[in-house]
């Protein structure tokens, strides 16, 4: 069934602000609910946030106090939408744990999206990002049994497999190597606009979680290791916002972050399974076709030109959290000795990548690898779920 959601009306805005009763969503069951429902909220959560900030650097930018007041009507709306999704979180889980189903997120989102992506360099772009994003869970997984002497099977479930990605001492690049080519806004496919809104959100609210939570933690290692991912997950936010091109206008912009709300809430409508969270998506979606139609009126106004000149006829095939072991194993087979260079991806270690490689880890071995060594220690082994078979690396297989 196709959904065009400028052909759709949703609940008026004025009677879009709920009360606290309503904003005191009952959190998922981490022990019974779908690992993807969690995956569902972290990355809903993401798009939120992204929306937020950037109506407010829009109405940093804007003369007019008319457009600020609309802008600060909607925002207050998608701060209480921010607040009711990320709220459906546990307390009762820990921030590992919280950050096991983050990389989860980035690991599954991220491999679909490339494999849907009809763009190649875009696509190598998402394939490049996500063999980090893999190592990435597979170094907190290992610190997960250190610390909390659990396993994170029990969170990723069977869904995901933890091995070893990219390795993440090689994740430390020169920050102008992390700089891509942008698409080009008036040729490039509406969808590629979509995913890369929508993997530059997750990413960014990733960086900004472990920015806020590693200094949380008491024990060194683990102070250590959200450091250094938070180091790459910045360099994950400038290789992604950088693929979307600097000409759209800042209401192009804006229709395309409410066009993608649309589309991810409506894509999780219809693929969740705990009807609760189904019911959030529900009215969130209901809710985001007006402010669709409000940032729609925004462009005609100040851009002169129709929100149907630079959005898609219809919403694409649904955006769906699933398995993706096979396209991953095929893309550590291949591409896991990938570094950047410039604009581009290249196999050697280069000048600026070895100089930076020297500057950052000053000859000694950083705390992801460091994690694996008190692993190791405390365990006589490294925590791995393989599911599918050994690695496809013989270099990373299991000594």
């Amino acid at each position: 069934m196709t959904f065009n959601p400028l052909e759709q009306r949703g609940i008026p805005l004025d009677r879009q602000i709920r009360n606290w009763r309503e904003l005191d969503v009952t959190p998922i069951d981490p022990d019974h609910c779908d690992p993807y429902t969690r995956c569902r909220i972290i990355t809903m959560n993401g798009i939120e946030v992204e929306a937020i900030m950037f109506s407010h650097q829009l109405a940093r930018n804007t003369v007019d106090p008319e457009v600020k007041r609309q802008l600060a009507q909607v925002r207050y709306i998608e701060a209480q939408q921010q607040k009711a999704v990320n709220w459906l979180l546990p307390g009762v889980s820990s921030v590992l744990e919280t950050t096991i189903a983050y990389e989860q997120v980035a690991v599954d989102l991220t491999a679909w999206v490339a494999r849907m992506e009809p763009d190649p360099y875009l696509k190598q772009a998402y394939q490049f990002g996500v063999l980090e994003d893999f190592d990435h869970l597979y170094r907190y997984a290992n610190l997960y049994e250190m610390i909390e002497h659990r396993k994170a099977e029990s969170i990723v479930d069977q869904l995901t497999e933890v091995m070893p990605g990219r390795p993440t001492k090689f994740h430390h690049r020169a920050p102008a190597d992390n700089v891509r080519d942008p698409y080009d806004r008036t040729r490039t496919d509406p969808l590629s606009k979509l995913h890369a809104l929508t993997i530059l959100s997750a990413e960014q609210q990733t960086m900004n979680f472990y920015m806020n939570t590693g200094p949380t933690y008491m024990e060194p290692i683990a102070r250590q290791l959200y450091q250094e991912i938070g180091l790459i997950e910045e360099e994950h936010v400038t290789h992604y916002e950088s693929l979307v091109d600097p000409g759209e206008t800042w209401w192009e912009q804006l229709v395309n972050h409410e066009y993608n709300e649309c589309y991810l809430y409506y894509s999780f409508m219809e693929q969740e399974s705990d009807p609760k969270v189904r019911a959030v998506w529900e009215l969130h979606l209901n809710m985001e076709l007006e402010h669709l139609h409000v940032a729609c009126d925004l462009m005609r106004r100040h851009d002169g030109r129709e929100p149907q000149e630079v959005l898609a006829p219809q919403l694409p095939n649904v955006l769906t959290f699933e398995p993706n072991k096979a396209y991953l194993r095929e893309l550590l087979a291949t591409q896991i000795d990938l570094t950047t260079l410039g604009a581009g991806y290249v196999r050697d270690a280069h000048e600026r990548f070895e100089r930076m490689q020297e500057q950052i880890h000053g000859g000694e071995e950083p705390p992801s690898e460091r994690v694996m060594a008190q692993h190791d220690q405390a365990f006589g082994r490294e925590y791995r779920l393989e599911t599918e078979g050994e690695h496809p690396d013989p270099a990373l297989r299991e000594k």
